[in-house]
């Protein structure tokens, strides 16, 4: 991109979400993961992991296993109420939760989250606070369905059909921002673009469409701490939110989605191999985008 500041020089990891279901037979979800490819990345950047398909549709794991009883110092922090079960009963509290400019703990396909309204200034403030983070790293935004992208990003450059190839699943899309975007000014002030995200999650995707707006999200924890896969590892930031969503160990481990820039029309850049990045080059160079490189 030619452009001074672009969003992959200045944007943290990702948090990129998975099909979350409970059931009687275990929990349903996806799993990506994959290291960097050298000298793609900048600083900053997560890596590690195993890939997956693209979009798998979610597959049974009974790996995944609820905290709750595994401690008592920490059951008694799940008693105190802010705590609750990551599944549909508790989506409209949510929605309230970041209506009214709360900062709310979510699983993801790979670490749980902080999560607010990304059109709400004090709430995003909030979290970069809670992080202990600089403004200077912008946050990417996530909403419910592929049609609400161009909501908030310019689309109309890409391929028809490109979007819903590769969406939902474990891929960001960084696109440029557009006059008519819904998003704040002040949300990654001076950047252009924007990384967007429809997670492959019930429970996240029906927060987003209840909120009628997109979801700032970024990982869980200190910035600069180790990332978290279950609520225990950042139970010391508890106090800082509205409330916290448990869907016990994420077997994921600490990967990130793919990251792909898809700015320039008939072009992409992979920012970051992450969990699917044969399946994502596969899907752009079927709609035939070219991969961008330093004589383009």
């Amino acid at each position: 991109m030619n452009i001074p500041i672009t969003l992959s020089e200045r944007l943290p990891p990702l948090l990129f979400l998975v099909r979350t279901v409970s059931s009687p037979k275990g929990a349903y979800f996806s799993s990506p993961g994959a290291p960097p490819l050298p000298g793609l990345l900048p600083v900053g950047w997560g890596s590690g992991g195993a890939r997956r398909p693209l979009r798998s549709g979610g597959f049974r794991v009974g790996m995944a296993w609820s905290l709750r009883g595994s401690d008592v110092g920490f059951e008694d922090k799940v008693r105190s109420g802010v705590v609750r079960e990551a599944d549909e009963r508790h989506v409209r509290e949510a929605v309230e939760a970041l209506r009214g400019g709360k900062v709310i703990a979510v699983p993801t396909d790979t670490l749980y989250g902080f999560a607010c309204d990304a059109c709400y200034l004090e709430a995003v403030n909030r979290i970069y606070e809670i992080k202990g983070r600089k403004h200077t790293s912008p946050l990417a935004i996530c909403v419910g369905d592929v049609s609400d992208v161009d909501r908030f990003a310019v689309t109309d450059h890409l391929p028809n059909g490109l979007l819903d190839s590769l969406l939902p699943g474990p891929v960001t899309v960084i696109l440029r921002r557009g006059e008519s975007s819904m998003l704040e000014k002040s949300l990654n002030p001076g950047l252009e673009s924007i990384g967007v995200r429809v997670p492959d999650s019930d429970f996240i995707r029906k927060i987003a469409r209840g909120s009628g707006s997109a979801l700032a999200l970024t990982s869980a924890n200190l910035s600069g701490k180790p990332s978290s896969v279950s609520i225990k590892d950042f139970e010391d930031l508890w106090e800082h939110c509205a409330l916290v969503y448990d869907s016990g160990v994420l077997p994921s481990g600490r990967a990130g989605s793919t990251i792909v820039d898809l700015m320039k029309p008939g072009l992409y850049r992979v920012l970051r191999p992450g969990s699917a990045m044969e399946e994502t080059v596969a899907t752009l160079e079927k709609h035939l985008l070219r991969e961008e490189t330093t004589q383009t």
